[in-house]
């Protein structure tokens, strides 16, 4: 029985939810877990999971059913990243899941041909999407992307580059956000344009990294790509905001994630703590390890009630719109910091043991600064919390 085990919140989780995490924790279980190690190993993973998890509608999880998703609230979706945790590898869950940052955008501001043409290959299973950002000059500076779209008649002419693109080798559908209108700086002149993977004078090189191994990450460079004007997402010179909207679910569920992540850096510390015998006692009966194993347990444990708190908010919009940025910003931060926490404990607990390949605390310690950096850096976090709040 895991530390942290507790009857499920009756204003957050319905039965109807409850019996949806059975089910994909059982799936997970059967399906992915036994897996992670080797493909974390080879650094892929089979296609096929894609279509495997589309079956059972998690691809399409919150999206309307004419595009072929599968209609749910907030709460499936935190289930979702909560249960995907589980498998200890996040690798696997960034690639198999990069089209929840990729298509939101195309849903909120696509045209309804567009919707049409990307949606429902990609929850199907049958294509990859992935979200474009980021530049080699700039990280979470989004307002200051130097890729460029210059318009020449019914097509936008690409030029530019992109860097840390998850699913980037294997996407067929790239949103990609670029500057439309150069004269403009800052927030204003970029747009969201959908690019096809196979688009001429794309080139992709993959990316060797820290953590996040069985994850499909590569360098972009567009020279002259050709892009429909008919790809392009919601208005021209307005993507900025399209962007912004998008980071903030992308943070909540990284702080979802990371929180998962610590409980099963706690739950394999706790395991072998419990069969570990040093001078004649296990470990777990040392009053400096029990601390630990409580300090981790208070760190998790408060997370998942900002994160639980903060979705509830966000779900009934009860509170302001600057002030559910600014704690979704420190939600990230928060539960991030307590995934470092508890994977530098859990490898200390384990010892040895915990700075082998194959232990799931040593690939999560590996894992833990992608999660910090992703979706907007610590420090960016803290300082846009602070403007939203009007400090």
């Amino acid at each position: 029985m895991a530390l942290l085990d507790a009857p499920p919140l009756p204003h957050c989780f319905t039965p109807e939810h409850e019996a949806f995490r059975r089910m994909l924790r059982d799936f997970i279980a059967r399906e992915i877990t036994p897996h992670v190690n080797d493909w974390d190993e080879a650094g892929s993973f089979p296609r096929e999971l894609y279509a495997r998890t589309a079956a059972l509608g998690l691809q399409g999880l919150g999206y309307p059913e004419e595009l072929g998703g599968t209609p749910a609230d907030l709460f499936y979706q935190l289930i979702l990243a909560e249960e995907f945790a589980r498998c200890g590898c996040g690798g696997v869950q960034a690639s198999l899941n990069s089209h929840s940052i990729a298509l939101p955008p195309i849903l909120h501001a696509g045209s309804a041909a567009l919707q049409r043409e990307i949606i429902p290959p990609v929850l199907a299973g049958e294509r990859i999407a992935a979200l474009a950002i980021t530049e080699p000059g700039g990280g979470s500076d989004v307002a200051h992307l130097a890729t460029t779209a210059r318009r020449e008649g019914d097509h936008y002419v690409v030029d530019g580059e992109k860097v840390f693109i998850t699913s980037g080798m294997r996407a067929d559908f790239i949103t990609t956000a670029v500057r439309t209108d150069p004269a403009q700086r800052g927030a204003g002149g970029i747009s969201l344009l959908v690019i096809d993977g196979d688009t001429p004078g794309l080139t992709r090189t993959p990316l060797r990294k820290m953590g996040w191994w069985a994850s499909d990450t590569a360098h972009l460079r567009f020279d002259g790509c050709r892009v429909p004007v008919s790809r392009r997402v919601g208005e021209e010179h307005q993507g900025f905001r399209l962007v912004m909207h998008n980071f903030n679910h992308e943070r909540l569920m990284m702080a979802v994630l990371a929180c998962g992540y610590a409980e099963v850096c706690l739950e394999e510390a706790l395991d072998w703590v419990r069969q570990r015998q040093v001078g004649g006692m296990a470990l777990s009966q040392r009053q400096v390890v029990r601390h630990k194993l409580m300090d981790m347990t208070m760190r998790i444990d408060a997370s998942r009630c900002l994160i639980h708190d903060l979705a509830w908010r966000l779900q009934h919009r009860q509170a302001e719109p600057a002030q559910l940025v600014a704690r979704t910003c420190l939600a990230k931060v928060q539960a991030t910091q307590t995934m470092q926490f508890c994977a530098d404990q859990a490898v200390q607990l384990l010892g040895g043991m915990g700075f082998m390949r194959g232990t799931r605390s040593e690939r999560l310690y590996r894992e833990v600064k992608v999660m910090m950096i992703g979706g907007g850096a610590e420090e960016v976090m803290k300082d846009l919390a602070a403007r939203q709040l009007g400090l």
